[in-house]
């Protein structure tokens, strides 16, 4: 089970067209999901060629799904609480469940340090299951680039919840919130704001928020922590979805608590479904996703202009030392790519 969960190298011998992608995506073969997902991370044209055609043609089948975010600074137990939920959620729900792991990326190699498959190991050998580490690769709030795209392959798979776990950094948790239906937030019992590095930007967006590892002489400290977070909610503006955060205890390594989040999920999409609030929150999502798109894609091609490539560096030279200013040499880069 564990070759469901490995990258596969993409090469022009072993290449499918984007409709045996979606064959291949549709019959449950996990192997063409995880190559699907390595070829849309892929930054070589000929790739995102195809992935751009295969995502088209998987839109029809996907966005049936829950999509929920997880977050929490690394110690908070994300992992340990992913496997549980995953599991509660295919053993007592029958959900066909994928994580979407998003790892940190090794600063000197790239690299992702890969940890989560081998953190779940009852979830990673789950025939309902599906999981995939994916390097951050130092996208702020430690999402993957193609973390978006991921979902609608999963989905088209038959993935009826979907679990995307972030680094958890405090950084620029807008982007797990533009794409989720449910951000979820964990915290620890007894340690303060600061000493977890959460910020009160990330509480605000937060849908629901749990204070995992209460058991044995936490348990106390848990209660006392959902009450302050019970009084710091009521300081923040009212949601236009009509929710309110919650706010519970849980404890994923005893197993404890699980059944009432999946029940504070529920409440939630059956709230914003019947409010509408849930289909305009992913219609806007899809807009912001363009405006992503668009903006990284003329990125892309700015960086890829030769004229630009070949006088860059002289004009880096030139802003660093002080000769000119960093707004007239983007002016004159500007000037030459629209050239």
């Amino acid at each position: 089970m564990t070759k469901h969960i490995n990258k596969i190298k993409i090469s022009s011998k072993n290449a499918l067209t984007a409709t045996e992608y979606l064959n291949g995506i549709k019959s449950g073969n996990r192997a063409i999901l995880s190559k699907a997902i390595t070829l849309i991370e892929s930054s070589t044209p000929q790739h995102q060629k195809i992935a751009e055609e295969l995502i088209e043609i998987c839109l029809p089948f996907s966005g049936n799904s829950v999509r929920i975010g997880i977050t929490g600074v690394p110690g908070v137990g994300k992992s340990t609480f992913i496997e549980a939920l995953g599991s509660y959620l295919i053993e007592k729900k029958d959900k066909k469940v994928a994580v979407l792991a998003i790892d940190p990326s090794s600063k000197k190699s790239g690299g992702s340090i890969l940890g989560d498959k081998t953190r779940m190991n009852n979830l990673s050998v789950n025939d309902s299951a599906f999981i995939r580490p994916s390097p951050s690769s130092g996208t702020l709030g430690g999402v993957a680039k193609a973390t978006r795209e991921s979902i609608i392959l999963c989905e088209a798979a038959g993935f009826d919840t979907i679990l995307i776990e972030t680094v958890g950094v405090g950084q620029s948790e807008i982007e797990v919130k533009s794409m989720v239906d449910f951000f979820l937030l964990l915290m620890l019992a007894g340690a303060g704001d600061e000493l977890q590095g959460i910020k009160r930007g990330i509480m605000e967006i937060a849908d629901g928020i749990f204070i995992n590892k209460a058991d044995g002489e936490n348990i106390d400290k848990a209660k006392l922590a959902i009450q302050e977070y019970k009084n710091a909610i009521h300081l923040f503006p009212p949601n236009s979805n009509g929710w309110t955060p919650k706010v519970l205890s849980c404890s994923a390594i005893e197993n404890k608590g699980i059944t009432a989040i999946w029940e504070v999920i529920e409440s939630f999409i059956h709230l914003t479904t019947s409010n509408g609030s849930f289909s305009n929150t992913r219609k806007l999502q899809s807009k912001f996703w363009l405006e992503h798109t668009i903006d990284s894609s003329i990125k892309a091609l700015f960086y890829a202009n030769e004229e630009v490539n070949s006088k860059i560096k002289e004009l880096e030279n030139q802003v660093t030392e002080g000769v000119i200013s960093p707004f007239k040499a983007a002016r004159e880069l500007i000037t030459i790519f629209k050239s």
